[in-house]
């Protein structure tokens, strides 16, 4: 049994982390977390009134979910009945509290992007192995069966040799108050929907998936990169194209163009519980449908968390992957400054 606590009352963790979790038996809800004056890291000085309605959302899992409330996140992280923690923070407080987590002797899951810098995900990386710890960074999607299913359609010759892989993945602009928005939370397209991208154009080309070129794009009013651009290749110089946006018209699109045809779907960083995704396949001039399997890509990406957490070879193949998707954030950004610079 892996008893497990939550670090802030966040809408992803009462919609879709604890439907997801009641339904494994492996793992038990024991309470959750926000945080105390002293504690709140959100810019806003220990803003009596956000610590308030922190509480009150807090209050919302315990009436659905049960478990109890802790008015702290330390006394969570303190607590012998508490094993593993999730982490659903913005994406700069996950480096702090992920950090004291590990030290606490608690195993970590923890929401995209693992931190916001390669040194800050590299630190935690070395004091989970000393501890022999789990770490998870929760890119759902890379679990859907729906991803196992266009491997089969690619590796069965039907569009031939890959020329290409094209990954797009964007949203329309957001509530002002989103964290997305903001540099002090670790806002920004590239930590958001730029690292499904990412994460995904490795998962086609492989340990050798290096960045070539990168573009980060800004707009008025916001001190945050709102989309952009880059192009990853391997060894064999099998070549991604990557574009992201939060300013952007919706898209999630994955487009694959073979030397005998092309393969593409519009749902692949998000397919819900139960949505049947759909490939299209283009032959010279005939276009076939064809249905992906429907998945429970959060369930499962639990169950790995599960995994990490009771196979040692499993935790490091996720070391290894959550430094790896490091590595490549810091390429783009040091690609997208040359650019920047002309270089």
């Amino acid at each position: 049994m892996i008893r497990i606590g939550i670090i802030c009352p966040s809408e992803i963790a009462l919609r879709r982390f604890l439907p997801a979790l009641i339904q494994l038996p492996k793992f038990k809800f024991i309470g959750v977390a926000f945080a105390s004056v002293k504690e709140w890291d959100g810019g806003n000085g220990g803003n009596d009134k956000i610590i308030k309605d922190e509480n009150i959302k807090a209050e919302v899992f315990i009436d659905q979910f049960g478990g109890e409330l802790f008015d702290s996140y330390t006394k969570l992280l303190n607590d012998d009945r508490i094993d593993a923690i999730y982490l659903p923070l913005p994406p700069a407080l996950h480096y702090k509290w992920a950090k004291l987590a590990l030290l606490a002797g608690k195993h970590i899951l923890i929401e995209k992007p693992a931190t916001i810098s390669y040194e800050n995900t590299k630190e935690l990386i070395a004091i989970a192995k000393v501890k022999k710890l789990a770490v998870h960074e929760n890119y759902m999607f890379v679990f859907h069966n729906q991803l196992k299913a266009i491997d089969k359609i690619v590796n069965s010759d039907k569009i031939g040799d890959i020329r290409l892989f094209r990954l797009s993945f964007g949203f329309p602009r957001r509530a002002a108050n989103d964290f997305r928005y903001n540099k002090k939370l670790g806002g920004g397209a590239l930590l958001d929907c730029g690292g499904y991208t990412i994460k995904y154009a490795t998962m086609l080309l492989g340990k050798t998936a290096r960045i070539v070129y990168a573009n980060s794009n800004y707009i008025n009013d916001f001190d945050v990169n709102m989309y952009g651009s880059a192009v990853l290749v391997n060894e064999r110089e099998t070549t991604a194209q990557i574009a992201f946006g939060m300013d952007n018209s919706y898209k999630c699109d994955i487009e694959i163009w073979g030397s005998k045809g092309s393969l593409s779907t519009n749902r692949i960083f998000t397919a819900p519980v139960g949505f049947i995704p759909e490939a299209i396949i283009k032959i010279d001039n005939k276009t076939e449908s064809v249905k992906l399997p429907y998945d429970d890509a959060f369930m499962k990406s639990i169950q790995r968390f599960q995994k990490c957490v009771e196979n040692k070879t499993v935790r490091q193949n996720n070391y290894d992957e959550i430094i790896k998707q490091a590595v490549l954030v810091d390429e783009f950004i040091e690609k997208a400054n040359n650019t920047e610079n002309g270089k």
